[in-house]
Parts: C-alpha cells; sequence; structure tokens
C-alpha cells in the first residue's frame, strides 16, 4: 500500500465518495475529504498532501481562491474540477496555480490515472538535478536556489514555470519542442498540450520579458517549438 496523502475537496459528498473508491481500486488509501474550501486551506496546510483534486465551485470560497491561498505555502499538484467547460475557466485554473482542469461529468477511473500523472510530476521534480547558475542577458538563473533575478530584482515564477524556464537553461540556444517540454515536465504523454503549454509560456513571458509581445528570451520557432537565447550573444 503506498503512502501518499491525496485531498479530496467537493461539497458533494456522492463525488467525494466516489472519487475515494476509485482512488482505493488504485491503491491509495490515505484520502483526506473537505467539504469546503476554508477547510481544504487549513488543512493543506496541516497536512501537506502530495496531490489535491479540488472543485471550482464550493459553499464558501471557490477553489481558485483556495488555490491562490495554498500557493502561499505548498507546491502540491492541484487537479481541478468543474462544471464550467470554457477555455477562459480553464487558463483562470491554470493562471491561480493548478496543474490540471478536468471538466463534470468525468471518470472517476480517469481521475484516479490523473493523480498518478501528477504523482509521477512531483517525482520527477524531486529527482536529483544539475546544479548551476547561469547569466543569460539580464537574467541570472540560480537551480540550485530556486531563483531568478533580472537586473539585481528576484522574479516570483510558479514551481512549474521555474521547471519550464530550468530546462530551457539546461538547453540554452536548442530548440525544444512543445511535446517533449510538456513530457519532461509534466511527466505524461503530451496529446492535447498546446493550451496547457502556451498559457506557462505566456507567463513566463509577462514575467521576464520587457516586452511578452516581442520577447527576446523565450523564442517560439514556428511548427517547431521554443528556445531560450541570450539576446546579448552573437
Amino acid at each position: 500500500m503506498n503512502q501518499y496523502k491525496i485531498m479530496l475537496v467537493d461539497d458533494e459528498p456522492a463525488i467525494l465518495d466516489l472519487l475515494e473508491r476509485a482512488l482505493n481500486i488504485e491503491g491509495f488509501y490515505n484520502i483526506t475529504k473537505i467539504d469546503n474550501g476554508l477547510s481544504a486551506v487549513t488543512t493543506c496546510r496541516e497536512m501537506e498532501p502530495d496531490v489535491m483534486v479540488l472543485d471550482v465551485m464550493l459553499p464558501d470560497i471557490d477553489g481558485y481562491e483556495v488555490c491562490k491561498q495554498i500557493r502561499e505555502f505548498s507546491h502540491c499538484p492541484v487537479l481541478f474540477l468543474s462544471s464550467k467547460n470554457d477555455e477562459l475557466d480553464k487558463i483562470l485554473g491554470l493562471a491561480v496555480g493548478g496543474d490540471d482542469y478536468v471538466t463534470k461529468p468525468f471518470s472517476p477511473k480517469e481521475i484516479a490515472y490523473r493523480v498518478k500523472a501528477q504523482l509521477r510530476r512531483a517525482e520527477y521534480r524531486q529527482a536529483p538535478i544539475r546544479d548551476f547558475s547561469v547569466k543569460i542577458g539580464e537574467l541570472m538563473i540560480d537551480t540550485d536556489g530556486c531563483r531568478v533575478v533580472k537586473n539585481g530584482k528576484e522574479i516570483g515564477l510558479t514551481a512549474r514555470e521555474f521547471e519550464i524556464l530550468r530546462y530551457l537553461a539546461e538547453n540554452l540556444g536548442r530548440v525544444i519542442s512543445r511535446e517533449r517540454l510538456y513530457e519532461t515536465i509534466w511527466g505524461e504523454d503530451s496529446f492535447g498540450c498546446d493550451n496547457t503549454m502556451m498559457v506557462h509560456i505566456r507567463h513566463l513571458r509577462e514575467k521576464l520579458e520587457e516586452n511578452p509581445a516581442a520577447p527576446k528570451y523565450i523564442i517560439t520557432m514556428k511548427g517547431l517549438g521554443y528556445k531560450l537565447v541570450n539576446p546579448y550573444e552573437k
């Protein structure tokens, strides 16, 4: 029996029970069920879950606010559940720090497998990496300290944004396909990854570039992928 801690947050007891049974079948038994947002934040701080499955529509504060609050102290993967299928809602979920987004109705087995995928990604993040610091133009990327500094000012990145930037820095000047980048960072098949990757690249550019619409660091190679370059090197 694995010891992963999983938190389920939904105000519908039937959905909580359904998800719990699906996770039990896959060998997950250390499961905590929460039915409101405020308790989810408090319990997450105390429990330090390995994965959180989080409904967007909750009776007190919504799932987006829950995610924003827990991102102040936790990097645990968050998988949103929502009855909203609009692309903007999905983008919002990613923008506040979510890692995945599934719309209702859903297959409980699919959620269990997505939880497994999040755990694989977390294991990737914990795997030994080559620590290095590199200066790229005005940017200094310190992988040991998980810091990015621009012109002496530290830039706040999410864990996923930092992973993307670190991987691009490790392959400075090389074109990395969206598929390879997604499969490396997310740890799962890249089918349908385009929107997810575009959102994260856009947020990185907004934080790193003087003009995100005309980036000089993270360059899109049309039809090929992305590459990180030093704009001051010829």
